[in-house]
């Protein structure tokens, strides 16, 4: 087993973080150009590194539990081995990046996979990755010792100094030896659980140390794309993701998470769980949006049994189909001269909280000169013309009226003489609405999480902290009178 890179990066409340240590390994490098070739991916700076890994474990605003490109239900997790997608030609993957961490210090290694890069190896047939578990484990004795908690930041600092001796004594030239470093307390290998003495498992660098807390957050983001023409058909749908942060004591504590639905409620489809998750009834899985629904499909309560990693993680994903979108909407323009008429009407469902945390529309004009005179009126909330003179922003703050109901009527002079931007898309009366909104304290399917079901078996009774949201994800309306992209059963993102 070799290595082709390593980092040590700290991270200290909420701050961006830094690379306190990195070694690259260039004879390790060349292996891996010449087994992988034309599908090689060079490791990239450590700047760029770190960002990336922290952003990928949930470092970088933490009180988004939420991110696409993160947390995405066609994503599957693989935790620790993390997946750093690079952008670039081809969209450039760095895989499997093995992260192990403690109080405020990750510690990271890229091993060499010698396996054929497609189809991905699973991780249980790659010798290299709990070979560079066990050195990242090693390392994390001699950094931080079995405290539990980072060291004093004096003690980091001769210990990160002699790190580069160290490394030559048991990963000459990139390759890790069985003797882990003797410059400081070694991990620990067994301790004590509720049952008795637990092995520590690879996977699972450390302990938790302090007061038992368990976060269990389920966001539902909702797409749509609305035409408001008979000939066309609307579309929209709906996909869950449970985040959980589980701070409990014990090698391996055992946590169970029970989704449930109301009595009227349609079933959850397409579910992925975390490899964390320990057994799993067989019908859970079986559920699926692309086959015809006999109306025997699994309802719930959904049980995921667990053994939780330390950083947070996604313990499943779903979809869900739901009848109505939260918003209907109407979206009408009509060209006279060189203004633009144009009427809207958003109607809030009986079904969905009117307690939004924000509500917006922007409206974008493309392919025109800039706006002049805006002579427009809004039912509720409040307007905005964008300092680009391109876009109107209509603020719906947090409720919509009484009537459910909230309307935008009036007209656009675009006597600008400079040219606005241009969209190959929206030419002529092609144009739409993009909405965005939170809901807090609600799921379009009515999935919930109820704290009083979560069940931990610890040797302290944890604090339990349950919440739930609806959240807009590529909301768009499109311009009735005018054309508009439209798909045969999957929606244009």
């Amino acid at each position: 087993m070799s290595v082709r890179a390593l980092w040590v990066v700290s991270h200290e409340n909420g701050e961006s973080g830094k690379v306190r240590f990195s070694r690259r390994y260039p004879t390790v490098e060349v292996r891996a150009k010449s087994l992988a070739g034309a599908d090689y991916v060079s490791v990239p700076e450590d700047h760029v590194i770190h960002q990336l890994l922290l952003t990928e474990l949930g470092l970088i605003e933490p009180d988004k539990p939420y991110m696409a490109v993160r947390d995405d239900c066609a994503r599957p997790q693989r935790s620790p081995a993390v997946e750093l997608r690079l952008g670039g030609p081809g969209g450039r993957t760095l895989w499997p990046l093995l992260t192990i961490s403690q109080g405020g210090l990750i510690l990271a290694c890229l091993p060499l996979i010698e396996a054929a890069p497609e189809p991905r190896p699973p991780l249980s047939s790659l010798a290299s990755v709990s070979q560079g578990l066990a050195l990242l484990s090693g390392l994390q004795g001699f950094l931080c010792g079995t405290v539990g908690k980072s060291p004093e930041p004096d003690v980091l600092a001769s210990r990160l100094a002699a790190l580069p001796s160290v490394l030559l004594q048991v990963c000459p030239l990139g390759m890790p030896l069985d003797a882990p470093p003797q410059a400081g307390a070694p991990p620990t290998a067994m301790a004590p659980g509720p049952g008795g003495a637990q092995k520590q498992p690879a996977w699972k660098a450390g302990v938790h140390r302090g007061r038992a807390v368990v976060n269990v957050a389920l966001t539902e983001m909702v797409r749509s794309m609305q035409y408001g023409n008979r000939s066309r058909q609307d579309m929209w749908d709906v996909y869950g993701a449970v985040m959980c942060k589980c701070e409990v004591e014990g090698v391996l504590p055992n946590v169970t998470v029970t989704l449930t639905l109301p009595p009227n409620g349609s079933p959850l489809q397409d579910i992925l769980v975390h490899p964390c998750v320990t057994s799993l009834d067989s019908s859970i899985l079986t559920a699926s949006s692309v086959e015809e629904n006999d109306g025997s499909a699994f309802s719930g309560p959904y049980k995921f049994p667990f053994s939780p990693p330390l950083e947070p993680f996604r313990l499943c994903s779903y979809t869900s189909q739901v009848p109505v979108p939260p918003i209907l909407g109407s979206y009408q323009l009509k060209a006279e001269e060189n203004q633009l008429k144009l009427n809207v009407v958003l109607k809030l469902h009986e079904s969905v909280r009117n307690s939004f945390e924000y509500c917006k529309a922007h409206l974008p004009f493309y392919n025109r000169n800039l706006m002049g005179n805006v002579d427009v009126k809004v039912s509720s909330g409040q307007l905005e013309v964008s300092k680009e003179k391109n876009l109107l922003v209509w603020i719906l703050g947090q409720k919509f009226p009484k009537s459910r109901e909230a309307t935008l009527d009036g007209a656009i002079h675009f006597s600008g003489h400079l040219a606005g931007p241009t969209d190959p898309l929206c030419t002529d009366l092609t144009a739409y609405i993009k909405l965005y909104f939170r809901v807090p304290d609600m799921t379009l399917s009515g999935c919930c999480v109820d704290q009083h079901s979560v069940q931990v078996y610890s040797s302290a009774k944890p604090r339990i902290v349950t919440t739930r949201e609806l959240v807009s994800s590529e909301y768009y309306i499109w311009n009735s009178t005018g054309d508009a992209p439209v798909s045969s059963g999957l929606m244009i993102l």
